[in-house]
């Protein structure tokens, strides 16, 4: 009887308790079909500076896409491409505002070449965030434009795989300030959103399950605009919408400025950061994020913005954390990492170090490069190493496999490279004079280059603010970076909240010519008097400057000489010709990308020394003809 009672009173129990409500539990990062169809998308892969370009997909200097191109980008293991895309002008007038058809058969065309190679696709309103900007004081004409866009697409596309994916806008922003947050730029993005993702699910086909992505304010992984954005994917309740933001870097290591010129611990901290908070106010809650674009900023000047060895951590460091947060990273990519025409890629270290990243990681050093001084005796030189998981195996100089204990010596993670090793690949030659090869039990080898240097020599000159430079003797060694105070106080040329400029922007080194330049948006910055600039090198040399400043007149005078009291030398006639011979670790010359839509004004490049005579001859109309053409060359464009 006693077990009858207890049944039924077990019975009731479960009865009530499958009553109750049940809890709002919130899914986990993998739970959902959607953070699997994600987590496939990477490694991926923009298709920048052509179909974005301001004139046809050729104006920005890249090769017509073809077929075979996007043949060959799958198979190197690329399984997502995101086509930026911008339509404004490839759009009519209103009321229709309609998308010129051959231009919409081109995409199509290459949509359908990435799906046969059975690759995903994204495609997006690119730069026509940049009309989309005046949506306050245009509000009806922007959405006009904006639904009448998505409305062709999306009926253009609708019968197409979810494979496809449309981005509502890329970088969408409302100011020029792009660290500007305000109440009502959260709410225009949140009614660009609403509608677009209205437009697309009602547009019939497979657009009522495609899966949508939409972009932070500007696409920056700041909380205020992840949480803005979570706002609005959160009202929609629409389970296939995927979060976006881009991921530049720790902007002052990004381009080189500030004297942040190493991948150290706070631009790592910065990008643990912005990938913890998309995690937490999405992934962790169900919702996928993609990391739409990523790379270094300094790359719209130069690949060379950057040292080498330390773009090889931050590359290896991002792959591997965002796989750790279960987020698809897709290169941005407007030519200037795998080449179009060759289908080479330009940076064969750089590869491999994304490549190995996809699944695994890759070890590296505190430095890929040993500077020994001239005439000094070489000792032992300790190397710090960041095995992350490996182990290491062996060292090489050229294909020969070097002794441990004789060459080199393990204690722990740090690599000794020895005396005797050293003095033998030495030689008295200014520059890299032997590359070794570190090698792992797993990911990307790591090149250390033994660079031969002495103290740089500047040289004392002066001539018009346009075509000024300062003549070097590099000696083998690199220019880091470059400090500018005013001798009467306070911080020189553009960006005055630090005294380091900005590299390539500001100034660059021509190891070609024994030159130190400095560029016209570095001038603009500048008032008259006297300045005192501090060139920091690579090897830890640090020599002083002094530059004088009156209206256009450039004077330029080095320690030496203002203590022995030499005469200063025009500009282009060096007091003693520069020693080209030395070969510097690497060349800093910008290698400038074709002309893009935006990033703002070129370095503003100094010609070649004929130009220089032929300015000074022609006078200050045609000094001001060569500024705006230097002004205008090498513009480019990184999704911003």
């Amino acid at each position: 009887m006693k077990n009858k009672h207890l049944f039924s009173l077990i019975v009731l129990l479960l009865a009530a308790a499958l009553a109750l409500p049940a809890p709002l539990v919130h899914a986990k990062a993998g739970d959902t079909p959607l953070q699997a169809y994600v987590e496939a998308l990477g490694p991926g892969w923009n298709m920048g500076n052509t179909f974005e370009a301001s004139g046809d997909e050729t104006s920005w200097g890249n090769p017509p896409v073809t077929k075979a191109f996007i043949e060959q980008l799958a198979a190197e293991g690329y399984k997502t491409i995101r086509l930026p895309i911008t339509w404004r002008h490839r759009m009519g007038d209103a009321p229709d505002y309609a998308i010129d058809p051959a231009f919409m058969a081109r995409i199509q065309e290459v949509v359908d070449w990435s799906l046969e190679a059975k690759m995903h696709v994204m495609i997006n309103l690119h730069h026509d965030s940049n009309w989309i900007m005046n949506m306050a004081s245009e509000h009806d004409e922007v959405m006009a434009r904006f639904n009448a866009a998505w409305t062709q697409i999306a009926g253009h596309f609708k019968a197409y795989p979810d494979t496809l994916m449309f981005e509502s806008v890329n970088e969408p922003r409302y100011s020029d300030d792009w660290s500007k947050d305000e109440p009502e730029y959260f709410t225009m993005l949140d009614e660009l959103n609403v509608s677009f993702h209205s437009i697309v699910r009602s547009s019939g086909g497979n657009n009522g399950k495609r899966p949508l992505v939409l972009s932070t304010l500007t696409a920056a992984p700041t909380e205020a605009r992840l949480l803005e954005l979570s706002k609005t994917i959160t009202k929609l309740q629409d389970k296939r919408l995927i979060a976006t933001f881009h991921y530049y870097g720790y902007y002052p290591f990004s381009v080189n400025t500030a004297g942040t010129t190493t991948f150290d611990d706070t631009a790592r901290q910065d990008l643990i950061q912005a990938f913890d908070r998309a995690y937490d106010i999405f992934t962790s809650k169900g919702i996928p994020v993609i990391v739409g674009e990523y790379g270094l900023l300094g790359f719209d000047k130069s690949l060379e913005t950057v040292q080498h060895g330390e773009i090889l951590k931050f590359f290896e460091y991002i792959g591997y954390y965002a796989r750790e947060k279960k987020m698809p990273l897709l290169l941005w990519d407007n030519g200037q990492h795998f080449d179009r025409r060759t289908f080479k890629w330009v940076d064969e270290e750089l590869h491999q170090v994304m490549v190995q990243g996809w699944k695994g990681r890759s070890s590296n050093a505190q430095s890929d490069s040993v500077y020994i001084k001239k005439d000094s005796t070489p000792q032992d030189t300790a190397l710090e190493l960041n095995l992350n998981g490996n182990v290491f195996k062996e060292l090489l100089a050229g294909d020969k496999v070097l002794t441990e204990g004789t060459d080199y010596r393990l204690e722990g993670e740090r690599l000794i490279l020895t005396s005797e090793l050293l003095k033998s690949l030495l030689t008295e030659e200014y520059g890299v004079n032997a590359v070794l090869t570190a090698k792992f039990s797993s990911g990307a080898d790591w090149p250390i280059k033994l660079i031969r240097y002495d103290t740089p020599v500047l040289r004392s000159s002066q001539g018009p603010q346009g075509i000024y430079s300062l003549p070097v003797l590099f000696n083998g060694d690199s220019l880091a970076t470059l400090e500018a105070v005013y001798t009467a106080g306070g911080n020189a040329g553009p960006d005055e909240w630090t005294p380091f400029k900005e590299y390539i922007r500001h100034f660059y080194p021509d190891y070609k010519t024994g030159e130190i330049k400095f560029t016209d948006d570095f001038w603009g910055g500048v008032k008259d008097g006297e300045m005192q600039l501090r060139m920091h090198f690579r090897s830890g040399e640090i020599v002083p400057y002094t530059i004088t400043k009156e209206g256009f007149s450039i004077i330029g005078v080095s320690a030496e000489d203002a203590l022995a009291g030499v005469a200063v030398q025009p500009a282009g006639q060096p007091s003693e010709a520069p020693e080209i011979s030395a070969k510097p670790e690497e060349s800093a010359v910008p290698a400038l990308s074709p002309a893009g839509e935006e990033g703002g004004s070129s370095p503003g490049i100094g010609g070649s020394k004929l130009t220089m005579i032929i300015v000074v001859i022609t006078g200050l109309v045609v000094l001001a003809a060569a500024g705006i053409y230097w002004g205008r060359r090498g513009k480019r464009k990184r999704g911003r």
